[in-house]
This record gives structure tokens, C-alpha cells and sequence, in this order.
């Protein structure tokens, strides 16, 4: 019981102090959880318990969640056929170049899964530093379509880790393929009836709703494709991440809701996930031989390829901004640690690499902040000389 109101009072004190820390140092909210989660853990004041796993669980499913809430599906509908030709060589690239590095570097064969990953949760986070920039609304764009890319990848190699490559893993790809299918179908005959009758829309989600009813039917929703997704036997989180994709297409009227499920979910679930995974990392390991080293070679693999790819931008928006979206997408910590985590739980990665590849999402969210500021810092003065 003690071990248990102890747990409880450390993850608040986190949970309150986190945003603050972060405003000091001038750095995302996340790295601050997961930093103070490892420092609690090794100093015994966090610990492993069912309750704080399955909380944590939860949290990740959430945030996966919020992600998909920032793709609006009507947005890729009107792509412009330009701009999705640029996305589509910019991933191709992305994939390419991350083959290459694994040949080069002689890495495993898990790293053609984790090198090119892009998730648009921190991506999501920079609209507020530094507005609906030209250069964020196509990061978000091509970082939307690599996100599903990289979670239906996430669903793959967790029935590969499971079942090797027998019949459970053609077993699990025929299941993808086909609830990829009903979605897409589902999407396409909810467009049709809520153009014939907007007003159901409405109903369900009313503007003055002071039932909380378009809360409770987001979370409806994505426990609904929870469901499924484990009667499937398939990834949870491409269930929750295709789940928040419903809200912005069906009822963009709701303005307020992405923000108002984000308060709660930034504000409670989704840190507990972050200060779990760093519990998962233990200190000492800091002291393992190669650590540092693997952990900063993979944190300039997964940069330095996006720099590449993201050229295939730089004649249509120049190469400040192109390095700007390429940067933007070198933060996976999410789908990253979500991988790292399942590969190292299925055996596929020993330790070292467990801990290198935790330590390198951090690496990856400080140098990319810190770029991004400082690309905007050297092109403000330029910008003033020229009006």
C-alpha cells in the first residue's frame, strides 16, 4: 500500500512540474516526462505495477489518438496532385536512404523499420511556436500520410516479431488489407451520407452541447475500432490513430474538440506514458560500453536522411524550408519508443540497443528543436534586411 500512495504522489509532483522544467530549459514537455521517469525509477520512487502499465497503455493509445486527430482526410481528397507526386518520392526517398544506411552501417534488419519512421505528434506541437507556416502545413501533410505508412509498418512487424514469417503473419497482413478496405469504404459512404444529410452531423455533435456529447462520441469511436482491432489480433494503436482521424473529417464544425480531448489527453494520459517509458530506462546503463556512441549514430541516421529527402521540397519552397520539414519529421519519439519497446519485449533487439534507441529519441526531439529555432533565428535579420 505504501509502494502504491508513494507511486501516486511521484507521477502528480511529474505530472505538475514537468511543464515548468520544460519552459526552463526551453525544450518539448515529453523528454522532461520521460527524463524524470528514469531519474524516479532509479531512485525507487516509481515502480513497476499492473495499474500504472495499463494506465500507461492507455496513454499511448490516446496520443495515437490525438495524432490522428491532425489529419483531416477532406485535406488529402483535395491534395493537389503536385504536392502529393513531392510526398510520395519524399517517403519513397526516405525508405530508400534508410536501406542504404542499414547495408552501410551493417545494422539489423529492425532498423529498415525504424530509421524511416515519421509521427506528427511533436510535429503538431510546433504550430504553436511558430504558426500555420507554409513550410509546417506540408510537413504535416506528408508527415499524415508517412504517420499511417509507419503505423500500418508497426502492425507488420509486430506480427512478424510474434509469429516469424509462418502463417500467423500472412494470417495478420490479410487482416490489415482488409480492415484497410473496410475503413477506406466506411470513410467513403459516411462522405456520402453526411453530404446528403449534414444535419446528422449536427445532431450528433451539436455546437452548444452541454452533455459533453461530442466527447463521449470520440471515445465511443475509438473504443469501437479498439475492439475490432483485438478481435483482428492487430496493432491497437492503428485502430486509435485511424479512430481520431474520423473527428476532423466528418465534423470539422467542431473546432473546439481536437484542442478540448488534447488538454485532457496532454494533460493526464499521455504523460503517464512518457514518465513509464522512462521508467523503463535504467540509469546505470548509461555506463554501458558503446551506449552513447550507437545512440548518437542513430540520431544523425534518422536526421540526416530526412535532410536528404527533404530536398525533393527545396525547389518548390527553398532549401531553408525543406530542411525545416525534413527536421520536423526527425522527431518519431512516439512510434519509435512503440517499436523499440515490442522489438526488445519479442527478443529482436538485446539491451544496448533498447537503451541506445530510447536515448537517441531524446537525442533526436533536443537537436531538432534546436535547429528548427535556430534556422528561424538566421532568416529573421535576413528577412528585416530585405523589408
Amino acid at each position: 500500500m505504501d509502494h502504491d500512495i508513494t507511486l501516486i504522489i511521484t507521477l502528480a509532483l511529474i505530472i505538475i512540474f514537468s511543464p515548468f522544467l520544460a519552459k526552463l530549459f526551453k525544450i518539448p514537455t515529453t523528454p522532461i516526462e520521460i527524463i524524470l521517469g528514469a531519474f524516479f525509477g532509479f531512485v525507487g520512487l516509481l515502480h513497476g505495477s499492473h495499474f500504472f502499465e495499463f494506465i500507461a497503455e492507455v496513454g499511448f493509445l490516446f496520443l495515437m489518438f490525438l495524432a490522428g486527430m491532425e489529419i483531416n482526410l477532406r485535406t488529402f481528397w483535395r491534395l493537389d496532385r503536385t504536392v502529393l507526386r513531392r510526398i510520395t518520392l519524399y517517403l519513397t526517398a526516405l525508405y530508400a536512404l534508410s536501406g542504404i544506411a542499414v547495408w552501410y552501417f551493417d545494422l539489423g534488419r529492425i532498423f529498415m523499420v525504424l530509421l524511416p519512421l515519421i509521427s506528427v505528434g511533436l510535429v503538431a506541437a510546433l504550430n504553436k511556436e511558430y504558426g500555420k507556416a507554409e513550410w509546417l502545413g506540408l510537413a504535416m501533410l506528408a508527415g499524415g500520410i508517412g504517420e499511417v505508412v509507419s503505423i500500418a509498418i508497426l502492425t507488420v512487424s509486430s506480427a512478424a516479431l510474434e509469429y516469424g514469417d509462418g502463417i500467423g503473419l500472412f494470417k495478420t497482413i490479410g487482416s490489415l488489407i482488409l480492415f484497410i478496405v473496410i475503413i477506406m469504404l466506411l470513410f467513403k459512404l459516411l462522405q456520402l451520407f453526411f453530404w446528403w444529410y449534414p444535419e446528422v452531423a449536427t445532431m450528433l455533435m451539436p455546437h452548444v452541447d452541454n452533455r459533453e456529447q461530442d466527447v463521449r462520441l470520440s471515445i465511443g469511436i475509438l473504443f469501437l475500432l479498439v475492439a475490432i482491432m483485438l478481435y483482428l489480433d492487430l496493432e491497437l494503436a492503428f485502430a486509435a490513430f485511424i479512430a481520431g482521424m474520423f473527428i476532423p473529417t466528418f465534423f470539422e464544425h467542431k473546432h473546439e474538440l481536437p484542442e478540448k480531448l488534447g488538454s485532457f489527453g496532454f494533460g493526464f494520459l499521455v504523460p503517464l506514458f512518457f514518465i513509464y517509458i522512462g521508467t523503463t530506462f535504467d540509469l546505470n546503463a548509461l555506463m554501458m560500453e558503446g551506449l552513447i556512441a550507437k545512440a548518437l549514430m542513430v540520431t544523425f541516421l534518422m536526421i540526416a536522411i530526412r535532410l536528404i529527402a527533404a530536398q525533393i521540397f527545396a525547389p518548390a519552397m527553398g532549401w531553408r524550408d525543406a530542411l525545416r520539414i525534413g527536421l520536423s519529421h526527425a522527431m518519431p519519439l512516439t512510434l519509435l519508443i512503440a517499436i523499440t519497446t515490442l522489438a526488445y519485449t519479442n527478443n529482436s533487439i538485446d539491451k544496448l540497443h533498447y537503451y541506445a534507441l530510447i536515448l537517441a529519441s531524446l537525442f533526436e526531439v533536443i537537436v531538432v528543436m534546436i535547429a528548427i529555432k535556430l534556422l528561424h533565428i538566421v532568416r529573421m535579420p535576413a528577412e528585416e534586411l530585405h523589408g
